[in-house]
């Protein structure tokens, strides 16, 4: 093009989209002379002419999640972690009675098997790296529930401790964090009968700290901490979600309010946007809602329509933060968040069967999205930058 000393353009109906992001640049820099050519869409550029366009209209940066690996299992939940700087999946398949941990492959860049513990009918396997320690918590609908620690002197998981029975009678998430140095773990109980709990770590293990939400049939536990107030979120079957604040006179966790009026929500999951803080509240009837944090009260962001759906899962990759709401009965939908709009815009639509987690794993220089299915394999999707002007 640099060789030409004239070029008529003239009468061509362009859409000034990202396909002629290069002609603009091409003509901001070139020494050819150039008659006068117009845009005829889209309608912001109707009629304006090609050459005073700025780069900057023109948005033709996107992303995209495509498929990565296909795990061939079922699997109910996903842990990333890293130890000893190698990075690992840990993954509840009760299907196959175990809980699979799965070891980054940096040169075929793929998820490999590393080890399994056997776990009958496991719904969470929670890796915990804690004072250079890896444990990993058993969570089973029978059979009780267990610890395993890494045994760098065999090269095995060992089982160091049962979970009280009577308490965790059918768990079914759990969540573990730090407060002032300590490591704890809290196991969601969803019977009738058992409780959510609360674990310590010591020397020489994890011991009970604290029953927190006994007989309500609780669903899911998030752990959040706000102006460097340690909270936990549990939500129920029985009744709204309800919020603990961590005393530190008390050394536990006390009652301090519930979310709204909302019932049944299966999970809760919060995010950071700014400064604000938001809160996902997943339904399996009913339209699931994002709510924004404002101290004691809360107000509604968004309804979204979410017909069987067991996971809602907000997670962020770079400077993008994402939405992904699963539903047994049709696609998984991925949602963008709009700043401007303190809103989620439908952004892509993923193929998963029952899914029951969405865990973003950045694995170097690879954004990954695992997706466990109930029903089917377990997928695992990457992040993919998309320039549309190339």
């Amino acid at each position: 093009l640099d060789a030409i000393s004239g070029r008529d353009l003239r009468g061509n109906t362009l859409a000034c989209d990202c396909k002629i992001k290069w002609l603009v640049e091409w003509l901001e820099s070139t020494n050819t002379t150039v008659p006068a050519v117009f845009c005829s869409s889209p309608g912001q550029f109707e009629g304006q002419r090609i050459r005073d366009l700025a780069l900057g209209d023109f948005q033709c940066i996107t992303t995209d999640f495509v498929m990565h690996q296909v795990l061939p299992f079922q699997a109910v939940s996903a842990e990333p972690f890293t130890y000893a700087s190698d990075l690992y999946v840990a993954l509840a398949q009760p299907s196959a009675s175990s809980c699979s941990i799965l070891k980054w492959d940096y040169v075929e860049r793929k998820l490999r098997d590393f080890d399994r513990i056997p776990a009958h009918s496991a719904v969470h396997c929670k890796p915990i790296v804690a004072q250079e320690q890896l444990y990993v918590v058993v969570a089973q609908l029978f059979g009780g529930s267990y610890i395993y620690r890494w045994d760098t002197a065999v090269d095995k998981f060992i089982k160091i401790q049962d979970i009280d029975s009577q308490k965790i009678r059918k768990p079914n998430d759990i969540e573990a964090f730090q407060i002032e140095g300590d490591w704890f773990f809290v196991i969601a109980d969803s019977s009738k009968a058992g409780s959510t709990s609360l674990y310590r770590l010591n020397q020489n293990g994890f011991y009970s700290h604290q029953a927190l939400h006994a007989w309500h049939r609780d669903t899911d536990v998030e752990y959040v901490e706000n102006d460097g107030k340690p909270r936990l979120i549990i939500s129920s079957s029985s009744q709204a979600p309800v919020i603990y604040q961590w005393s530190r006179a008390q050394k536990q966790f006390v009652p301090q309010g519930e979310v709204g009026e909302m019932l049944d929500v299966q999970m809760v999951k919060h995010f950071r946007a700014k400064r604000e803080q938001f809160l996902c509240l997943s339904r399996y009837i009913g339209d699931s809602k994002v709510v924004r944090w404002e101290g004691q009260r809360f107000v509604e962001v968004q309804t979204l329509p979410s017909r069987g759906s067991m996971v809602m899962q907000p997670f962020a990759v770079g400077q993008r933060q994402y939405l992904a709401l699963g539903s047994d009965f049709s696609f998984t939908h991925v949602y963008l968040w709009e700043e401007e709009k303190q809103k989620f815009a439908k952004f892509q639509e993923l193929s998963v069967q029952a899914p029951r987690a969405f865990r973003a794993v950045p694995a170097a220089d690879v954004q990954l999205l695992l997706a466990p299915s109930f029903k089917a394999n377990t997928l695992v999707y990457r992040h993919v930058v998309v320039d549309l002007s190339l």
